[in-house]
């Protein structure tokens, strides 16, 4: 698959998040010579709940890495939902797939600890280099590498631009992939689309220093609740461990249009609740760390196809975002792994067309797993975008423990996908029977 005396690398990877780093350390751990092409100089920070449920847990364990409290993981046994005035205690279910517990970590460090997670395995990662576009074959249009620009500590060119060459290249590279984008590869508008704003919080000596709990509000208020404003979209409250939290609340739409339309500023929005929470939360412009920032939440498979012509699309760059619950590190370190899977079965494979073939398998994989999730995750977002569902699902819906447990196990994409209980079951037999996404 490689002609030694032309290419720079079996594989070449744009982009160092949790997405690129997978795949990177598979296809490292496959044999394949791997070059990953980051922009920025870690650590550095990325626009984050900083959550891991069960699902990424599970992914981290098959990675090897080592999530010792010890090493700055704090462990979280559940979800507590917050809504009506009321609280729920929710644990995470004991699985034979999954681990029943999360994770939380700030991915200033999450990130810095698995691309060298990913070099230990034998990946190569060259820091501080822009890819500024494909490299294609004249004759074919097939992606064969990429164009790249060093960069200084500033962000600004240094030298010459390069060019990378390789067989296939994995775009890692966010919501935005100007990577994918370059290709034709665009986004679907009839895809969910979520905003999020966060910022960090010291908590020691709070309440919320140690919480066992991921914390979710699905009502926030601009004063006291029930008393006045009810403010658009879900809040969050993660413990970090390390005498901080991370604090954040966002909104998601049907559509992107309807994103768009909605016109929220979010970061107003987290003005507003913020300063009525709790005073011992210690919720206050003193105790904050760094400013309010913004992401936005490709969500539900929002980018096809996701491998065409060398390239394959991992994590956000291919809208992997659960629709549900905002999460995307889990998914995207499956897609790196599946990814990885493909590229290294191609290489065994003595033809062009057969190795085309096993690389489009990629795709297959990803949409017979997580395809009708996504598509009833899609449902979902329609249904709450209806306040008075929304306000029927809290009143009648949230009180029932049955209920509770399906919704945690629905939400949080947590439950057997053969055998199980009957909640289990149910939801597993729904995304078997809907269209995949």
């Amino acid at each position: 698959m490689r002609a030694v005396d032309r290419d720079d690398a079996d594989v070449i990877v744009v982009g160092a998040g949790p997405a690129g780093a997978s795949a990177a350390h598979w296809c490292a751990t496959a044999g394949l010579d791997v070059l990953v092409l980051e922009k920025s100089a870690f650590p550095r920070d990325k626009i984050c709940g900083d959550g891991l449920t069960p699902r990424a847990v599970a992914e981290l364990a098959r990675m090897g890495v080592d999530t010792r409290a010890e090493d700055g993981w704090i462990r979280n046994d559940g979800l507590r939902v917050v809504a009506g005035g009321r609280s729920w205690e929710l644990a995470w279910p004991e699985l034979t797939t999954y681990p029943g517990y999360g994770l939380a970590r700030s991915r200033m460090t999450l990130d810095h600890l698995l691309v060298q997670h990913a070099q230990a395995s034998g990946a190569k990662l060259a820091e501080r280099t822009k890819v500024t576009g494909p490299l294609t074959d004249e004759r074919t249009g097939r992606v064969v590498g990429v164009h790249a620009q060093p960069l200084d500590a500033r962000g600004r060119a240094d030298g010459a631009p390069r060019t990378f060459r390789a067989p296939v290249v994995v775009a890692a590279d966010g919501v935005s992939s100007r990577f994918a984008t370059a290709l034709g590869l665009t986004r679907r508008d009839d895809r969910p689309m979520g905003t999020a704003v966060r910022t960090y919080y010291r908590t020691e000596g709070t309440p919320r220093h140690a919480d066992a709990f991921m914390e979710s509000h699905l009502e926030l208020w601009d004063g006291t609740p029930g008393q006045s404003n009810l403010l658009p979209g879900y809040g969050w409250i993660f413990a970090l461990g390390d005498g901080t939290a991370n604090v954040g609340l966002g909104s998601v739409a049907s559509t992107p249009a309807r994103q768009s339309a909605r016109g929220h500023d979010y970061r107003a929005m987290m003005k507003a609740w913020t300063a009525n929470t709790p005073p011992e939360w210690g919720f206050t412009p003193e105790n904050q760390i760094g400013p309010v920032r913004g992401a936005a939440l490709p969500m539900g498979f929002n980018r096809s196809p996701m491998y065409r012509d060398g390239t394959v699309l991992v994590g956000d760059s291919a809208g992997m975002v659960s629709p549900f619950n905002g999460e995307g590190i889990a998914y995207a370190l499956q897609a790196g792994r599946v990814a990885a899977d493909a590229i290294a079965q191609a290489r065994t494979r003595l033809t062009d067309d057969a190795r085309e073939r096993t690389l489009a398998t990629y795709t297959d994989r990803m949409r017979a797993d997580l395809g009708g999730y996504y598509t009833l995750g899609r449902w979902f977002v329609r249904l709450i975008e209806h306040p008075a569902v929304m306000r029927v699902c809290v009143k009648y819906g949230l009180p029932q423990p049955v209920v509770m447990q399906f919704v945690l196990k629905l939400l949080s994409d947590c439950y057997e996908p053969r055998g199980g209980d009957w909640v289990d079951r149910v939801i597993a037999g729904l995304t078997k029977v809907v269209p995949n996404a």
